[in-house]
């Protein structure tokens, strides 16, 4: 079997070498394997470390995605056939890897260039928000869906949602709702576009810059990518979600969830306006796990005052606990397995003490303790 990432080297005009990362599994839209972690992980660290690599290019395999999420049907199948221990051996170390290689990205002290053309999801948008220079294209749809499978925004989704402007990227988190790369770039997610058509032709344009110590890098990549984003910048659609963020900060404001959800869900939107895409992600909401959108809710909060690696630390005793305890396994049957789209969610609780339980390391150290 070929490897589901890969990884090889690009000579520039000057004699060293630009890493290409290709995530090679079009057929389940690039989903995030282990090994896929494991693979890019193991390789960054080894091209951080080579002076004759100036620079990485991230990018994803096939027509339709960057990277639609993590591989998460595994979870389900491990909770039929592992012990509780082994399922909790198996999300520490899934989730564990998984964040290190998002921190690694977000502190990658090289060059690293992200493309998400197509769809970029989940686990995809937690690899291309911390690249240096991060891409869209035309073609680019996101979003958070963690809610519809019972788990929450993480991959450090917890840091950058509660860092968008006014409540959009609580409504991201709350609702998953799609957005576009006009979106992404004024929402802080992305830096630049080119047009889908010119991937292929970026990596030659990367090589042929001047890689010589006497020219800073980043900033002839930043006026490579400028000058083709303005040639596609016609060609772009419409942001589909920052033209409603009056209405969204509206729908959202105050601390109180169930006092936001009550507003939400009784909420009248004007279908002949083009409100329907917020009348969608509203119902997508309600059909969403309580536990997901209690866990968005405190750290949307929280996550404001802590630093990037905290939230990861907090991140993976959440997910770990998701898995053990919470709706994630349910809500992976329910959409990937049976596909029947009727989870069982567990019903919402009242107070805190239920959801501070979800914030403790089952055994042993947290690894990701700062």
């Amino acid at each position: 079997m070929s490897e589901p990432v890969k990884v090889s080297c690009y000579p520039t005009s000057d004699g060293r070498q630009i890493g290409v990362l290709t995530l090679d599994s079009p057929a389940s839209l690039n989903a995030l394997s282990l090994e896929m972690i494991q693979i890019l992980q193991r390789t960054l660290v080894e091209w951080q470390q080579d002076p004759a690599i100036v620079c990485v290019l991230l990018q994803g395999a096939g027509e339709k995605a960057f990277c639609a999420g993590g591989d998460i049907r595994s979870f389900y199948y491990r909770k039929q056939e592992a012990s509780e221990s082994a399922l909790f051996g198996y999300a520490r170390d899934f989730f564990e890897q998984e964040y290190r290689l998002d921190h690694l990205i977000h502190c990658y002290d090289k060059p690293l260039v992200c493309v998400a053309d197509g769809i970029c999801m989940g686990g995809g948008i937690g690899l291309f928000a911390g690249a240096d220079f991060r891409v869209v294209t035309e073609k680019s749809l996101f979003a958070m869906p963690e809610v519809t499978i019972g788990l929450y925004p993480d991959v450090g989704a917890s840091w950058f949602l509660s860092r968008m402007p006014g409540r959009l990227g609580l409504w991201l988190g709350l609702t998953g709702a799609r957005f576009n790369g006009q979106d992404a770039i004024a929402l802080g997610l992305a830096d630049h576009a080119i047009a889908s058509r010119e991937r292929e032709a970026l990596l030659p344009r990367l090589a042929a810059l001047d890689w010589s110590q006497a020219r800073d890098p980043r900033e002839q990549i930043d006026q490579l990518l400028q000058g083709l984003h303005r040639e596609v910048l016609a060609a772009l659609p419409e942001p589909v979600v920052l033209p409603h963020q009056a209405r969204i900060d509206a729908l959202l404001a105050g601390r109180s969830l169930q006092g936001v959800l009550d507003r939400l869900f009784d909420a009248r939107f004007d279908l002949e306006s083009g409100e329907g895409s917020l009348a969608k992600a509203r119902d997508t909401c309600r059909s969403g796990s309580p536990i997901s959108r209690a866990i968005l809710w405190r750290q949307y909060w929280q996550a404001r005052r802590q630093s990037l690696a905290e939230v990861f630390a907090d991140e993976l005793i959440l997910s770990v606990n998701c898995v053990l305890k919470g709706d994630f396994v349910e809500g992976v049957r329910a959409l990937l397995i049976d596909k029947d789209k009727s989870p069982r969610w567990q019903p919402a609780q009242t107070g805190e003490a239920w959801l501070d339980a979800f914030y403790r390391w089952p055994e042993g150290t947290n690894p990701l303790l700062p």
